[in-house]
C-alpha cells in the first residue's frame, strides 16, 4: 500500500452500514445455521458502496488480510454489515468490516415469526480486507 495523501486522510474513518434478514433459504446447516462465505459477500457489497461513496467507481477487492468467525448467524437474524476506510493510499483502500448480528429469530411453536432485537447486537465476523480503485 502507498502512503496516504493529505486527501485520503479526510476520508479515514468514512462508514457504510448494510442490514440484511437473513432468510432461511440460506441456511446451509443443523440448526439454521447460515455458512460464513455470507457474511463475506455482505462485506463485499459494502466495500462496493464504499468504494462508490469514495471514488466514483466500484473498486475491486484484492483479498483478506483477515476473517475472524466469532458468533454464529441463523435463519431468521438480522445482520448490519459495516465497513469503515482505515486507510487509503494513491490507488488502494484499506477497510475494516464488522458483521453484527441485530436481531434474531426465536420461534415457538406457538409463535413461529417470534424475534427480538439484541441489545447489544452480536459480533459474528470481523475482517480486514484491502480494494483498489483505478
Amino acid at each position: 500500500m502507498t502512503s496516504s495523501t493529505p486527501s485520503d486522510d479526510r476520508r479515514i474513518g468514512t462508514t457504510v452500514r448494510h442490514r440484511r434478514y437473513v432468510s432461511y433459504a440460506h441456511a446451509h446447516y443443523a440448526g439454521g445455521l447460515v455458512d460464513g462465505a455470507f457474511g463475506l459477500g455482505l462485506f463485499g457489497d459494502a466495500a462496493t458502496e464504499l468504494c462508490i461513496a469514495l471514488d466514483q467507481d466500484e473498486g475491486l477487492f484484492a483479498g483478506y488480510e483477515e476473517v475472524t468467525f466469532l458468533a454464529p448467524v441463523r435463519a431468521g437474524d438480522v445482520v448490519e454489515a459495516r465497513a469503515e476506510l482505515i486507510a487509503a493510499g494513491r490507488r488502494s483502500r484499506r477497510i475494516r468490516f464488522v458483521l453484527e448480528v441485530v436481531a434474531r429469530g426465536q420461534t415457538t411453536d406457538e409463535q413461529p415469526g417470534r424475534a427480538a432485537l439484541l441489545s447489544p447486537a452480536l459480533v459474528a465476523t470481523t475482517a480486514v480486507g484491502t480494494v483498489v480503485v483505478p
